[in-house]
This record gives C-alpha cells, sequence and structure tokens, in this order.
C-alpha cells in the first residue's frame, strides 16, 4: 500500500504545481496548519493579509482542509480603532506625532480559526476572530465576518448559513469519531465510509467505530 507524504509540497498524483501542501511550505510561527490541508495555489502565507508580529494573533487550520485560489484570510491588523474621530491610523506613517496605543485598545478579535476537513471556495475572504467548525463548506466569494458551526454550507457576503450537511445524528457521530486524528493507516481503511453517501450505512460504521 502507498502512502501520502504530508512533508510533499506538491502533492498531485500528475505532477503538476498547481496545488500545495501547506504545511511544509509554512515560514511563520503564528501560522499552524495541520496535516494534508492544501491551497489551490503555491504561495498560501501571500494570502493571509495584516498579520503583524506585535499584535500576536495566529491563523490556525486543521488537517485535510480544502483552500481554493484566492481565499484571503485577513487577520487583525486591518482593524482601525474606531472609538475616535478619525479611524486614519495616523501612528504607523512617517511625520505624524501620534503614538501608537497599546496592543489591548486596539479592535482586536482573537485567533482566527479553521477546524479540520473545511472545503473554502474560490475569493473566499475570512475576517479577523473567525472560528470555522470541522467539516464545514464556504461558497465561493463569500464573506465570512461570524463563527460558522460544523459542518454547516455557509456563503454570500456576508456570509450566512445556508442548511447544515447532514443531519444533527450524523454530525455528532462524525464529530466523535474524528478521523483526521487517526494514523495514517486507520484513515486508508475509513475511505470506504468517508466517500459513502448513504447517511444510514455511514451512521452504521461510524456506530461501530466508537
Amino acid at each position: 500500500m502507498s502512502y501520502p507524504n504530508p512533508k510533499q509540497i506538491h502533492p498531485l498524483k500528475s505532477g503538476l504545481k498547481s496545488v500545495t501542501y501547506i504545511q511544509p511550505t509554512i515560514t511563520r510561527p503564528n501560522i499552524i496548519v495541520g496535516e494534508f490541508s492544501y491551497f489551490a495555489g503555491e504561495n498560501f502565507e501571500a494570502q493571509v493579509t495584516h498579520h503583524y508580529d506585535f499584535i500576536g494573533d495566529k491563523l490556525i487550520i486543521g488537517k485535510f482542509c480544502q483552500i481554493a485560489a484566492g481565499v484571503e484570510f485577513v487577520m487583525n491588523g486591518a482593524n482601525h480603532p474606531m472609538n475616535g474621530v478619525s479611524t486614519f491610523p495616523f501612528y504607523i506613517f512617517a511625520g505624524f506625532p501620534q503614538t501608537p496605543p497599546p496592543v489591548n485598545e486596539l479592535p482586536i478579535k482573537g485567533d482566527t480559526v479553521v477546524g479540520n476537513d473545511v472545503w473554502i471556495g474560490q475569493n473566499a475572504v475570512i475576517l479577523p476572530g473567525v472560528q470555522i467548525g470541522d467539516g464545514a463548506i464556504i461558497g465561493a466569494n463569500s464573506v465570512v465576518g461570524c463563527d460558522i458551526p460544523p459542518y454547516m454550507i455557509a456563503l454570500g457576503n456576508p456570509a450566512r448559513c445556508l442548511r447544515k450537511r447532514f443531519d444533527d445524528e450524523l454530525i455528532d457521530l462524525l464529530l466523535q469519531l474524528k478521523w483526521w486524528h487517526k494514523d495514517i493507516n486507520e484513515i486508508q481503511a475509513l475511505m470506504p465510509i468517508l466517500s459513502e453517501t448513504d447517511s444510514e450505512k455511514i451512521k452504521q460504521e461510524i456506530k461501530k467505530l466508537i
């Protein structure tokens, strides 16, 4: 049996470099990405904008996520204080005498966290501090400014939850199974279940495993 290599930057069987596993390309300590999550492009870090070390926020992405071309993760450095008369950040520009405000006075919304097995469609924008649950799907061109529950389909600008992918029982079973945390041999064995479309059969098989 062949085994996938999560450290292989260009993992496509065709050898094309249009898709990359993200984890082995990361150079910044405040971006954390799980194994086998991929990006339809070659420079994922360029898609993470306004990400400044002095703020300290993190982008955390789970395993087996599928991130399409053009997706942008906008981090907390993009937010401007809104409690003054002007929102202009004078303190970052030469020639203005304003001193930078302390970090605890900036409008920081926390880390951006994407769960496991999340599919984010082309040109979606993920705003600061958003939490996207395991198994969620984000539609193309969506702007996500609020948390998205696990196994939810969300789309639009602003993104709205359209519907759950599965019924509550199956979602609960999948969240218990956490297949993405199993070793590669177990995942290989689970592939028939992971590609099954009959929800009742999936439930029966998962119940045998948990």
